[in-house]
């Protein structure tokens, strides 16, 4: 199992708290600091996507996600796009239950259900927060490059 967030992978978010995208953009899930983060606006569903650049696609195996407790993701969903569909739209994966801690979670997902995934979509339809922002400070996606 390896990080797949490497390389010339794209990600987009739902929102950006207050468009303030150098304080809390999408950069700041991803540069392994505990002093940034990135913060979604107020309103749910929250959502990131992130596009993997393999040819073939990837296998997933686990998500870890460090949230800020409070601005915790609840009852969360992992969706994916395959290389293999003609759609392109998001098929579920699995759900997931992140605690409302601020430690580094991790969520295993079934690989025999997610090969040759093109793109992730990780949903977070509610909230801990009263105003259903989200707030996480390091995001890392483990799996195989598909062959």
């Amino acid at each position: 199992m390896q990080s797949l967030l490497i390389g010339d992978y794209k990600c987009r978010v739902s929102s950006v708290l207050n468009k303030q995208t150098k304080e809390y953009g999408k950069e700041n899930l991803f540069d392994k600091s505990e002093e940034t983060c990135w913060n979604s606006h107020q309103g749910t569903p929250q959502f990131i996507v992130i596009q993997f650049p393999q040819d073939n696609g990837v296998t997933l195996s686990q998500v870890n996600i460090m949230f800020q407790g409070g601005f915790v993701g609840k009852d969360c969903e992992i969706q994916t796009m395959s290389t293999n569909s003609d759609s392109k739209e998001f098929v579920h994966s699995c759900y997931f239950y992140p605690k409302d801690i601020n430690t580094t979670q991790q969520f295993p997902i079934d690989q025999t259900k997610n090969t040759n995934v093109k793109q992730i979509k990780i949903l977070f339809p509610q909230s801990t927060d009263f105003f259903g922002r989200i707030t996480i400070y390091q995001l890392d996606i483990l799996g195989e490059p598909s062959s």
